[in-house]
């Protein structure tokens, strides 16, 4: 299989990009700067860019047959304004797949299940600009036609893959207060050989 990773060098990122290497997949990532992926693979094909430029998505994704993006916000709504450019390019290539890395937040509140966690008495965040990306980022995902799964972990920690986890669809799992980045990274690119969760988020925590 051919992937293209958006995010490799984020702590999710670097978890699945080992997974994917590890099944000995093609890999293609798109990165702002070389040296901060400390990483060498026969399999592994490393461009500099910027997810901000469509014409830079659109080389990464050449040739790719699924897309994994574990892109952050970073408070300057870097989600929504990309994702219109990893639209794009799926589909001038002709990719239906992608599976992102969202967060608890755009799950359904499971005490008001017609808002959105963030917009509930579930969240603790006091600012819900974050949220807000990622939840236009969903919108523009879900709208796209593509075949896509939004992967929406609760409080993300440090840790290798456990492989023992709790998902539920569009919802956090009951009591969901945690997970780390390696069962996140897991469970994500396990999404790219089933088909139990297209077009669905899916809320993981332990």
């Amino acid at each position: 299989m051919n992937i293209c990773l958006l995010g490799a060098t984020g702590r999710t990122g670097q978890h699945i990009m080992k997974f994917v290497l590890q099944d000995m997949h093609h890999l293609t990532v798109l990165v702002r700067e070389r040296e901060k992926l400390q990483q060498e693979h026969e399999k592994l094909r490393v461009l500099e860019g910027n997810v901000l430029h469509a014409e830079d998505i659109i080389a990464a994704a050449a040739g790719a047959d699924v897309v994994i993006s574990t892109l952050g916000t970073d408070g300057e709504k870097v989600l929504s304004e990309s994702m219109p450019h990893i639209i794009q390019a799926m589909n001038q290539h002709h990719i239906s797949r992608i599976v992102t890395v969202g967060t608890a937040g755009i799950l359904q509140a499971r005490s008001a299940p017609a808002v959105y966690r963030f917009q509930s008495s579930e969240s603790r965040r006091k600012s819900t600009v974050a949220a807000e990306d990622h939840l236009k980022a969903y919108e523009q995902l879900r709208d796209s036609g593509l075949n896509w799964t939004v992967v929406c972990p609760t409080h993300l920690i440090d840790g290798e893959a456990t492989y023992e986890y709790r998902t539920e669809k569009d919802m956090l799992p009951d009591r969901g207060t945690k997970i780390n980045v390696g069962d996140t990274a897991h469970f994500t690119y396990n999404q790219l050989f089933t088909e139990e969760f297209e077009q669905h988020r899916v809320g993981i925590a332990y």
